[in-house]
């Protein structure tokens, strides 16, 4: 699944190729990825014609676009999820689901294999840490939110983190950190990947228990986890397959440094000792088995 530095780096291509330009017209080609709409394709492809992007916006893992009509268009890349902008003329992909039509003779493409992401129109609607429109990261609509993201939390990345809120909310959980550290209501765009990369960099085992945690382990562990998406973000995201692509269908290359993640047997950069690979939530958990022991006290 894309986390918060896969999402970024569509929601960038957007903002480069898209925000400015008028939806001219509309082709669902699939119905299934617009099933989150429930008024259906029509009603989709009327609320979008003719309304103007006005910003690429972002929260955690949640993409939209801010429409001049007061709607927004969310985007959820799912598993396999494109958003790709094609000059006029280019073949169909063999998986595309749904094309917008720009002024500027571009499209807009949905390409999805497995559907399990999808698009939807929604009203825009005010959150609870709202502030100043252009005051925030992702974009200038960032206290009107889609009514499914109106519950996600503030990612790393954002500027206007209460971080020293998060440090004390994180600390009152009685959970594992990682289980902390993927739930979206407490922070946002953190998956399986960058966790795992962050509590390596950290030196923390996943099943530390958060009400342990002193307040400079939970800053330095948020520290790392922004470093880390950061750092990723530069190189393109991760990509494990050409499922994840930016909006000019290439893919990210941070794959290559990762530490833990995906690396069971391979050496430890730190300390020699190889990496290796636990069950957790339904999925897998990567760490150091020198440099992340097992804790006195565990939360699994």
């Amino acid at each position: 699944m894309p986390e918060l530095p896969e999402v970024e780096v569509v929601r960038r291509g957007l903002d480069a190729h898209v925000v400015g330009r008028t939806i001219t017209d509309v082709a669902v080609l699939h119905p299934r990825p617009v099933r989150r709409h429930l008024a259906g394709p029509l009603d989709f492809a009327g609320r979008l014609a003719g309304a103007r992007v006005d910003a690429a916006v972002r929260r955690g893992k949640y993409l939209w676009l801010q429409l001049d009509t007061g709607d927004a268009l969310s985007a959820h890349l799912g598993m396999s999820g494109q958003m790709l902008v094609q000059r006029p003329g280019a073949p169909d992909e063999r998986h595309l689901r749904v094309r917008l039509d720009l002024d500027d003779g571009a499209q807009l493409r949905f390409v999805d294999q497995r559907m399990f992401g999808g698009l939807l129109v929604a009203p825009l609607v005010p959150t609870p840490d709202g502030l100043p429109a252009g005051a925030a990261a992702g974009g200038p609509s960032d206290p009107l939110l889609p009514p499914e993201v109106a519950h996600v939390a503030r990612d790393p990345l954002d500027p206007h983190l209460d971080l020293e809120r998060l440090v004390e909310r994180l600390r009152a959980r009685r959970t594992g950190v990682k289980r902390a550290l993927l739930d979206q209501t407490l922070v946002s765009g953190v998956g399986n990947i960058y966790a795992d990369e962050a509590l390596w960099r950290s030196r923390l085992h996943f099943a530390r228990p958060t009400d342990g945690l002193t307040r400079p382990v939970v800053r330095r562990l948020l520290a790392d986890v922004a470093a880390v998406m950061e750092e990723a973000l530069a190189q393109g995201g991760t990509s494990f397959d050409r499922l994840y692509v930016n909006v000019n269908g290439a893919s990210g290359y941070f794959d290559r440094s990762l530490a833990a993640y995906g690396q069971e047997g391979e050496p430890c950069p730190r300390c020699g000792a190889p990496v290796t690979r636990e069950a957790f939530m339904n999925r897998s958990s990567y760490r150091c088995p020198r440099c992340q022991p097992v804790p006195r006290r565990a939360r699994w």
